[in-house]
């Protein structure tokens, strides 16, 4: 099984802002909705809370959401209490590839366990105040595809994607 990491990050390593993106892009927002259709998507708690109520849980993708709390529900979603339990999940329905989409402290746990196999790495050109940020991956990636997209009416920063691979 292929874990994939999904995120936009700006350019100071800033990835949110009081529960959700200093950003719109809506471009991006189709790019990651393509990317994780009809796959399993882990999230931590705050992250899927982040996501607006009436996209909760996201359609067409096996929602799992990452929380201490033991009584927390997600209707429509998996709850679990680790990101080892999550991927043991997607990992016994078969999964090809499970996307690891957010926040911040789930991003970490993974880089240090060196669980990531893939990064689909958004650039967000801006350097916007934020409360959330995202760690260093370390070496070893390779990037196999990319894709520039610059500023216009719709989208108020320029943004790169890119994937890598370990």
């Amino acid at each position: 099984m292929i874990i994939s990491v999904i995120v936009a990050v700006a350019e100071n390593g800033v990835i949110g802002k009081d529960g959700g993106l200093p950003w719109s892009l809506p471009d991006d927002m189709k790019f990651f909705q393509r990317t994780t259709l009809n796959h399993y998507v882990i999230s931590g708690r705050v992250s899927y809370e982040s996501i607006p109520p009436r996209f909760r849980p996201l359609r067409d993708r096996t929602n799992i959401v990452v929380t201490s709390r033991k009584d927390y529900h997600a209707p429509g979603a998996l709850v679990v209490h680790s990101l080892k339990d999550a991927l043991d999940i997607a990992r016994k329905a078969d999964a090809k590839e499970v996307f690891l989409i957010g926040g911040g402290q789930l991003y970490a746990e993974a880089f240090e366990a060196g669980l990531v196999d893939r990064i689909y790495l958004t650039t967000v050109h801006a350097k916007p105040a934020g409360d959330v940020f995202f760690p260093k991956i370390g070496k070893g990636w390779k990037e196999v595809w990319s894709e520039k997209h610059k500023a216009d009416e719709r989208h108020k920063y320029a943004f790169t994607t890119v994937v890598l691979q370990k």
